[in-house]
């Protein structure tokens, strides 16, 4: 075979593969983002990158030093007598992780579990086993690339969710809002699972 013949066979081999190399490039993916995390955490620019996810149609940002590992929604065991938000117990790497559906806390409909969902995990710093289910995860976002927002609607809802008090507008005029989960795991609603 020439070299053209053994790039269209690989080619069509890489077709049939699909799921396998889809997996494969999902782990890089996600090997790299943990890199630039760290890399972030530790460097000066530490607020300028956020990773970016949505919850239902909205844009949110968390600090690098606050997310956890990003995992694909597993089995999630249901806790009775829990609020609708709180979807229960899963096990993260050998760890009992509680998994909050950060939408339905925000009093939108429930997230849908598809492929593109994910959990992302509470940094361990934070102290508490805790993961959100996000709709899916954007990657990395520089904030110095975005205009501060501000009007009457965030300002009051910032006073009753002040883990959620600063916006930003992007290049393509979207919304981003900046989730800070050190304050969240404080706010004494998200804490209170039980009915």
């Amino acid at each position: 075979m020439t070299e053209p013949d053994l790039e269209v066979t690989h080619n069509a081999l890489a077709g049939q593969t699909d799921g396998h190399g889809r997996r494969t490039r999902l782990r890089e993916f996600q090997a790299q983002l943990v890199e630039r995390m760290h890399a972030a955490a530790s460097g000066t620019a530490q607020q300028a990158n956020q990773l970016g996810i949505m919850v239902g149609q909205e844009r949110w940002l968390l600090n690098l030093q606050e997310a956890g590992e990003i995992v694909s929604v597993g089995n999630i065991t249901p806790v009775p007598l829990t609020q609708p938000w709180f979807l229960g117990l899963t096990n993260i790497r050998g760890n009992l992780v509680s998994v909050v559906d950060f939408a339905g806390f925000c009093g939108l409909p429930a997230t849908p579990v598809d492929k593109e969902s994910r959990i992302v995990a509470f940094a361990p710093a934070l102290a508490f086993n805790g993961g959100l289910l996000v709709s899916r995860v954007l990657g990395l976002r520089n904030v110095t690339e975005m205009e501060p927002h501000a009007d009457a609607a965030a300002e009051l809802a910032a006073e009753e969710a002040p883990w959620a008090a600063r916006r930003y507008v992007d290049r393509e005029s979207r919304i981003w809002t900046e989730l800070n989960l050190s304050l969240i795991v404080q706010d004494p609603r998200f804490m209170q699972v039980g009915l």
